[in-house]
């Protein structure tokens, strides 16, 4: 039977594929962004939704150029369910799988994996590097620059804010708002 382990025992299991300081801790805020997230979204099921967090990019480190795709064959190896693997694949919708985000969780996380990309190269370039003073007008002017964190694909997050129905600047504000809560523990 297929399982969908606590979030802790997903971050062992993404230490089995992942070494890299940077993809592991990008794991835990993108897992962290989604807890925050299920408390008004489906409080019953806030462990799911960060344990998908955790999991989302299980593949990436080992075999970039099969990113969504090998994380198939890992996730599997790990017996995890369906269901996580069907939000592994969803994440990297019209880039690397033709897997459409589904739930709200999913859509969740299709938008906030490149978002919080670009918070945290925001929050490097503040005085205090850091995300606590940041403040929603400031992001919205560093998304609007295309030529700021160039690798980041605004077309994803926008797309992610049009599934969800929501207005870019609330996604932003939202995102925003869960990376702070992860502070001081997570040195965002």
């Amino acid at each position: 039977m297929s399982k969908i382990p606590a979030p802790e025992e997903a971050f062992e299991i993404l230490k089995q594929y992942n070494k890299e300081p940077f993809h592991l801790k990008h794991g835990q805020v993108v897992s962290g962004i989604l807890g925050y997230l299920a408390k008004e979204h489906d409080p019953e099921r806030i462990d799911f939704w960060k344990t998908a967090g955790m999991l989302h990019d299980i593949d990436y480190e080992l075999y970039p150029e099969e990113h969504c795709q090998k994380g198939v064959e890992l996730m599997r190896e790990q017996d995890l369910d369906e269901s996580l693997i069907h939000a592994m694949q969803a994440h990297g919708y019209s880039l690397c799988s033709d897997v459409e985000p589904n739930c709200r969780m999913e859509k969740f996380l299709f938008a906030v994996d490149e978002l919080s990309g670009l918070i945290g190269a925001a929050a490097l370039m503040r005085p205090s590097k850091s995300i606590d003073d940041m403040d929603v007008k400031s992001l919205k002017k560093k998304f609007k620059d295309k030529r700021f964190a160039a690798g980041c694909n605004r077309d994803v997050i926008l797309k992610g804010a049009e599934m969800l129905e929501m207005p870019i600047e609330e996604l932003l504000e939202i995102t925003l708002n869960a990376m702070k809560s992860l502070n001081p523990e997570m040195g965002l």
